[in-house]
């Protein structure tokens, strides 16, 4: 059964990789900054940005910003400024007379962080809003009530996904995928796993596709269903059910919940409704999305289970489970309750989740001799002319802040853009090395399928091998591909495949999987930990990462 986006480790076979592969080789055209200094420069941007205004009045709303504090005196700028808040205040308005108040939230927090005092405004608050948006959103609304197990048990369901006749050898099998749900509300929300469903709402796949549901108690009656919003990067679908839920299940808060704490697992392995089993948590800080860490468990766990609710002592949801790795019997891991949370107004809202993303990477930093205390996100990397290149972030910055909250570590930064939608701008707050601060105004990109690739095409190698691979090279011969090493990041693809400071290299080959999950890097080296012996390399590093901000 399929996982969604779950990393696979870097030591990934380079030749089973190169099985299905792209070549990834591209002209690099590199961004150019724009030269305040020339008008003709400025002018260009002017229009640039104004031909962007009806297409999306944030972005435009953002771009007529930061020109408008590099050229002040500019009549110019400051039309395009005016003309720019001002389709921002007219789209908000326009949200609010359709009671759109995911769109509304997303333009007044992006006009007010950007200090507009607009009357349209006035009477609004970003909390009136988010309140509005989450009012009618099922699930975080329910009261927790005691229930039994065995009441629980009843507020469950299989997942089935039909998909018809697959012929093998000229024979006809049912083809289908099994999975587990749980209610959410009684009016027929259902919480499952998006690789249950994933053929549904997959514009790749052509085949036949029919999603039902059976209730614990009737495993014989086939309930048709739909599905509603699906987030493919944090494994989470909202399905519905045009039936009254016979029991419905309360988010709880997975905040506190500890290595060694007890829960239990329901769903349908194999088929089997109604199957109960009970566990620990095993660990709570595995890294297998993108997001950040998820809950491993022993309770057990099989192909069927995905998509079921992990319930503590008090029966609270405290996580969604989602099947183990294959042919490792115990492995099982479950997806925190908080992330469901933060994703549930954007799954009701329908579609698929696109998550925002500021174009950067980078890690935790923690404080010399402090153990564990962390200082804030270290940026390693900016991606010219992306969201955090325009707004003046820069490697070797220190995020601490954003919109006014404490920024400590790299999970810090992802938790907050989960709450925000992309096309969103928000404030940050950096330390430089001299630890001067400096606010900026940053707008969310939408997150791309693979940020790596994305690093790697628009960017110069030397430059872009740093994000993707860990290490940070200086050119010698650019004709030949030839490089110094001088720096290497702890932890990275680079480090695991031995790599060290002043090792030279030549890069012969990049390739990247069909999918653009996985890269596979052949080059030719001179390694200081091998006695600088000429050594042919390949490795493999996944295009997606949880330190991709």
């Amino acid at each position: 059964m399929k996982k969604g986006n779950i990393f696979i480790p870097a030591a990934l076979s380079f030749v089973l990789l190169f099985n299905s592969c792209i070549s990834a080789e591209k002209e690099r055209e590199p961004f150019v900054p724009v030269d305040y200094t020339e008008e003709d420069a400025v002018n260009d941007e002017i229009d640039s940005v104004r031909k962007l205004l009806e297409k999306n009045s944030v972005n435009a709303f953002w771009r007529s910003l930061l020109i408008k504090e590099e050229v002040p005196e500019n009549q110019n700028a400051l039309l395009l400024y005016k003309d720019a808040e001002n389709k921002v205040i007219e789209d908000f308005s326009s949200a609010i007379k359709d009671s759109d108040y995911m769109n509304a939230l997303k333009l007044y927090k992006s006009l007010s962080v950007c200090g507009c005092k607009d009357p349209a405004l006035a009477s609004w608050s970003e909390k009136t809003l988010r309140d509005l948006a989450f009012k009618n959103v099922p699930g975080l609304s329910s009261e927790w009530k005691k229930q039994s197990v065995q009441e629980l048990i009843k507020g469950t369901v299989t997942v089935f996904v039909d998909k018809g006749l697959k012929i093998e050898k000229g024979m006809g099998y049912a083809d289908g995928v099994l999975g587990s749900g749980f209610f959410i509300s009684e009016d027929g929300y259902i919480i499952t796993n998006h690789h249950v469903i994933s053929d549904l709402v997959d514009k790749k796949y052509e085949g036949f596709s029919r999603l039902y549901v059976k209730l614990a108690e009737d495993p014989d009656t086939k309930i048709p269903a739909k599905v509603i919003g699906y987030d493919s990067v944090l494994d989470l679908a909202l399905l519905k059910c045009e039936i009254k839920a016979p029991a419905v299940f309360t988010l709880g808060s997975s905040a506190d919940l500890k290595v060694g704490d007890r829960v239990y697992a329901i769903g349908s392995p194999l088929g089997l409704e109604k199957t109960l089993t009970s566990g620990i948590i095993s660990a709570t800080d595995r890294q297998l999305f993108m997001a950040g860490p998820v809950f491993q468990i022993d309770a057990a766990v099989n192909s069927g289970n995905s998509g079921g609710p992990l319930i503590d002592e008090n029966g609270k949801v405290q996580a969604v489970v989602f099947a183990g790795v294959q042919n490792y019997q115990g492995l099982n891991f479950a997806i925190p309750v908080e992330y469901l949370r933060n994703e549930l107004p954007f799954l009701y809202s329908g579609g698929e989740r696109k998550h925002p993303w500021a174009g950067a990477y980078g890690k935790t930093r923690r404080a010399a001799g402090s153990g564990m205390r962390n200082e804030g996100l270290d940026v390693f990397y900016v991606l010219p002319g992306g969201s955090a290149f325009r707004s003046g972030v820069r490697a070797g910055d220190l995020i601490v802040d954003l919109d006014g909250k404490s920024v400590t570590s790299v999970y810090d930064f992802h938790r907050y853009l989960m709450s925000l939608e992309s096309d969103t701008i928000v404030s940050c707050r950096t330390k430089n090395s001299d630890g001067e601060e400096s606010q900026h105004l940053l707008y969310l990109e939408q997150r791309p399928e693979s940020p790596g690739y994305e690093f790697y095409i628009h960017d110069r190698i030397a430059d872009s091998m740093l994000p993707v691979t860990g290490m940070k090279l200086i050119q010698v011969s650019a004709a030949k591909k030839e490089y110094i090493i001088d720096s290497v990041i702890k932890g990275s693809a680079a480090d695991d495949a031995g790599f060290s400071e002043n090792d030279t290299l030549k890069i012969v080959d990049f390739q990247v999987s069909e999918d653009r999950s996985m890269a596979g890097i052949a080059v030719y080296a001179k390694l200081r930990k091998k006695g600088y012996l000429d050594v042919s390399i390949g490795f493999s590093t996944p295009l997606d990462s949880t330190f991709y901000f």
